[in-house]
């Protein structure tokens, strides 16, 4: 049986709707951890590939998945990356470990120890290694900004100057009204906008990147299915101390947030 380290900071921190869910043999054959994860299993993991690539992935680098569930998109990077180059994390240990048994071949199991895994909630990266790309792809579309702010820091402290992480967001536009009601239409239940953690704007992507030592930059449209857009933020240079370089970053987006 596979065995996946499961880093658990504080029981406070696991949400039985995500990080708590477990998938029973039946469901795993029915493919619900698929679809647990938003489907298009065959397609948008090799797209991501396809993106990091484009913008300078290679074999050599070491890479990180911020979010890997399942390894929808981990199975290819595994594949394009050197044996032992990919590391993942889950806050979910249940989709890991069904993952890693039934969606991998022993070919890339070979190339992926159990060592590169973790189930954490708190984004605890901290391999021993660094860092050369990363990505949390849909990660950012389910969490507040204390977790956007939590994630960009602690993977800060695993990322090599320049290093590149990719991330993506449901933008929403410019000047939308902060008291709009959406409606939903399965069932038809509106929705707050102060409660709706699936959405934010621009400048709350380009905010949290002084909590590292990020450079940011938007991208945009990349082909996701369901429309999120992609950022990417730049490790900043060493200048000695993790907090210098946030203040570095804060001062950084000041300037770009605020001219002169």
């Amino acid at each position: 049986m596979t065995v996946i380290e499961h880093r658990v900071e504080t029981d406070r921190a696991i949400t039985p709707d995500y990080s708590g869910r477990k998938f029973t043999e039946e469901q795993i054959a029915q493919g619900v951890h698929r679809k647990f994860i938003g489907g298009h299993w065959d397609g948008h993991g090799q797209h991501q590939v396809e993106f990091l690539t484009d913008h300078g992935l290679r074999p050599q680098h070491k890479f990180l998945d911020v979010g890997c569930g399942a390894f929808r998109a981990g199975r290819h990077f595994v594949d394009l990356l050197e044996r032992g180059h990919y590391y993942g994390i889950d806050a979910n240990l249940s989709l890991i470990e069904t993952g890693y048994e039934v969606e991998l071949t022993d070919e890339q199991r070979a190339k992926l120890p159990t060592e590169n895994l973790r189930a954490n909630d708190r984004f605890d990266a901290n391999f021993g290694v660094k860092f050369d790309y990363a990505i949390a792809q849909s990660v950012f579309t389910h969490v507040s900004l204390n977790h956007m702010r939590l994630c960009l820091n602690r993977v800060s402290r695993v990322m090599r100057p320049g290093g590149k992480f990719y991330v993506t967001f449901f933008e929403q536009p410019p000047g939308t009204r902060l008291d709009k009601i959406t409606a939903i239409r399965k069932g038809g239940r509106p929705l707050l906008s102060e409660q709706n953690v699936f959405w934010y704007f621009r400048s709350d992507l380009q905010w949290v990147a002084g909590f590292g030592a990020w450079k940011f930059r938007y991208i945009g449209d990349w082909g996701h299915p369901n429309g999120q857009k992609m950022v990417e933020y730049t490790r900043l240079p060493d200048s000695g101390k993790l907090g210098d370089n946030i203040k570095r970053g804060r001062r950084w987006l000041a300037r770009k947030i605020y001219p002169a």
